[in-house]
């Protein structure tokens, strides 16, 4: 099969498409032909080596999710059959032809959908609606900040808070990526550079929900903006691992804080993500109620492009990969 490898740690430049081990299921794994998967910062660090794959899944081939046709099954497989149309998450190996993965990790694309905002959906969605519906227990009414509110997961969430009849608020860096937010339904957003600048602008806001997808220095101004038993779910670190945080307000506030990741969860839980995600997300997607986000589309063969594109910072939703 062809696949996107990394043939060692550096920039765009190492990955090359080469021909790889085609991976044969067993028991209840499924082989999948992937049609189409999207780019994840999670990508850029593994090839960067910072991010090793998790065990079992492909450690020179990247990609977090995929979208494609059930190939073949394994003997044990009971939930799907030869030529289904399915999404799902996996540990690694989604920038490939195929990639196995168990069957009750999958989920089955709605109809509506191409292979292209079939592709955008499973890493983003799942992240942001077991973030903010699962972890945060978001309820109707209740107001939320999504900070880097341009990206994928960004974007998905903003649309996840409004179908469940909460408010969606962001930041970005850009007011491109505000835009792009609030066709999706978010209600006001303000552009930032910094955590600090979240302060100034939203101290008053009273956030029953700060999704914060940067990290570093945002999460202390997200103690003074949430209001009290105000929840904090901590999904990304491009802004860095360290924070300054002032533990009186989380106190005095009652506040929670949680942090979460989907791709080193053991089998059960990201199980548990998908499935609940097949419940809850994909008949909503079915209806339109919620769509892909896509902002720009890639050959496998262009890999190296779209790795460069993704560094930009200049994405707003995702970026999809054609395989």
């Amino acid at each position: 099969m062809r696949a996107a490898v990394i043939t060692e740690f550096g920039g765009p430049e190492v990955l090359e498409v080469r021909e790889a081990p085609t991976p044969d299921p067993v028991g209840d794994q499924v082989r999948v032909r992937v049609r189409a998967s999207a780019l994840n910062r999670a990508d850029v660090l593994q090839r960067r080596g910072h991010y090793p794959a998790p065990a079992g899944a492909p450690q020179n081939i990247p990609g977090l999710e995929f979208a494609g046709e059930v190939d073949a099954v394994g003997k044990a497989v009971t939930q799907w059959n030869p030529g289904q149309r399915v999404f799902g998450i996996c540990g690694g190996g989604g920038h490939a032809e195929y990639v196995v993965v168990p069957e009750r990790t999958l989920a089955e694309v709605p109809g509506n959908l191409d292979w292209s905002g079939a592709g955008a959906i499973p890493e983003a969605f799942i992240t942001a609606h077991d973030g903010l519906w699962i972890q945060a227990a978001l309820r109707p009414g209740e107001r939320v900040l999504v900070n880097a509110v341009g990206s994928g997961v960004g974007l998905a969430a903003v649309q996840l808070i409004k179908a469940i009849g909460a408010e969606a608020y962001g930041t970005a860096r850009t007011a491109s990526k505000l835009d792009r937010a609030r066709e999706y339904g978010m209600l006001d957003g303000w552009q930032i550079e910094s955590g600090s600048d979240l302060a100034r602008v939203a101290a008053r806001q009273n956030f029953d929900v700060v999704l914060e997808l940067a990290g570093g220095e945002y999460v202390a101004s997200d103690l003074e903006v949430l209001a009290p038993r105000g929840r904090l779910i901590l999904v990304g670190l491009v802004a860095g691992v360290q924070a300054n945080v002032n533990l009186g307000l989380l106190l005095a506030k009652r506040l929670r804080i949680m942090g979460t990741v989907l791709r080193s969860r053991p089998l059960e839980e990201k199980i548990q993500a998908t499935q609940a995600f097949a419940r809850e997300v994909v008949p909503l997607l079915a209806r339109g109620a919620l769509k892909p986000t896509i902002n720009r589309e890639f050959n496998l063969e262009e890999i190296r492009e779209a790795h460069r594109y993704m560094e930009t910072n200049s994405s707003a939703g995702k970026i999809v990969l054609h395989v």
